[in-house]
């Protein structure tokens, strides 16, 4: 017995289309999907490739995509918060001045 390449129902070994989905089961259609962190940490570097990824590989890598995407996510969300520490200290710095 072997498992269905993209829905991952159990099918015969001999099976060339799964009944189930119906997607053909040949050695080319397989995808490697691990969901690799190193993803994650490309999408962090460089948020926009990040994005890309996560849109292109949605449905064909849905664990890749998902760790491409939350790469993206946790590099915005950070850069969000490091500017508003940063207007938040500045601010305080030239009231300091200021007063």
């Amino acid at each position: 017995m072997k498992f269905c390449y993209k829905c991952g129902e159990e099918i015969d070994s001999e099976a060339v289309i799964c009944p189930k989905c119906g997607v053909p089961q040949s050695n080319t259609a397989l995808v490697v999907d691990d969901g690799n962190i190193g993803w994650g940490i490309l999408g962090c570097c460089i948020p926009i490739v990040g994005l890309i990824l996560f849109i292109v590989w949605r449905d064909q890598k849905p664990r890749t995509a998902k760790q491409a995407g939350l790469g993206a996510l946790i590099s915005v969300i950070l850069s969000v918060v490091g500017y508003i520490f940063y207007f938040i200290v500045m601010g305080v710095t030239l009231g300091t001045i200021n007063a």
